[in-house]
């Protein structure tokens, strides 16, 4: 079996690259990979699902190994990107997290210049880590990957972005992208910069400006990434969800097809899960059976 990473470097090369849509977990991730063969475990959106705390540093290498681990059963034939942050702090562990995400079939990690405390690429307060300490922790994993695509990531700003691309240029990294980048001129400036393959980062309420993928790729940017839609629509939908119940006094909508769900969709959407890696039971269950 081809590698995801070997499978996903061979798209980049062709400059065909499906968008990255950002997932939170097992569910958004089941969503999610019905509209893209390319699925992003955000930061933000982990924090978020596994610990109701905002993306601020708080999240353990090990928790996130685990976490794609269980996307990686359900979905063996879609290509994921994972965000390790710094790498969690030490070169030794981001080389220790960048194999086991190898190991398991994970296409690309995202690795960034931040120092602790970090904060999401589109909050304020950010703080870099200087340019030397991250580039030997960059390439170091660069060095024991095989198949494993690695996105670099800098969070700088002003000038000091294109002094850390010209840098990152000279690696091996596979793509790089500068997060939080204001004004799409920005990008267009970094695309004379380097011959690297860049990705373009699209948040909801972000830094960055909302433009279509025509207009990226107009200005150089190959590779996409809407990191949160799923998490904001989530918060969205449950909130209008609740209140609608108790707004009718308790009584749960009727379930209408293509406009809301019920038992019997939620639980054809996980059934396709299940038969990835289960042969089908003989006898088919009732939807009553197959939710419980």
């Amino acid at each position: 079996m081809i590698h995801p990473g070997a499978v996903l470097r061979k798209e980049i090369q062709g400059g065909k690259v499906a968008p990255f849509i950002g997932i939170f977990d097992a569910f958004s991730a089941t969503i999610a990979a019905q509209h893209s063969d390319n699925l992003f475990y955000s930061g933000f959106g982990f924090a978020a699902s596994h610990y109701g705390l905002p993306d601020v540093g708080y999240i353990a290498w090990s928790d996130m190994v685990k976490a794609a681990w269980r996307i990686r059963q359900i979905l063996p034939k879609h290509k994921m990107l994972v965000d390790i942050d710094d790498g969690y702090v030490d070169v030794s562990v981001a080389c220790h997290v960048s194999t086991q995400l190898e190991q398991m079939g994970v296409a690309m990690i995202m690795l960034e210049d931040q120092a602790r405390p970090r904060r999401c690429g589109h909050y304020e307060g950010k703080v870099l880590l200087p340019l030397e300490q991250y580039m030997e922790k960059l390439e170091m994993v660069l060095a024991q990957r095989t198949d494993l695509c690695v996105l670099a990531r800098t969070d700088a700003a002003g000038d000091e972005i294109y002094r850390r691309i010209e840098r990152f240029s000279e690696t091996d990294a596979d793509v790089i992208m500068v997060d939080g980048i204001r004004s799409i001129e920005t990008l267009r400036e970094v695309r004379k910069m380097t011959k690297k393959p860049l990705l373009f980062n699209q948040i909801a309420g972000g830094k960055s400006p909302r433009v279509t993928l025509s207009e990226l790729r107009e200005a150089g940017a190959g590779l996409t990434l809407y990191s949160t839609p799923c998490l904001f629509a989530a918060q969205s939908a449950i909130g209008n969800a609740l209140t609608t119940i108790f707004a009718d006094d308790g009584r749960l909508p009727e379930a209408l097809h293509g406009h809301s769900v019920g038992v019997a969709e939620c639980s054809a959407l996980l059934q396709k899960n299940m038969n990835r890696h289960m042969p089908m039971p003989k006898t088919k269950l009732s939807v009553v059976e197959q939710s419980c």
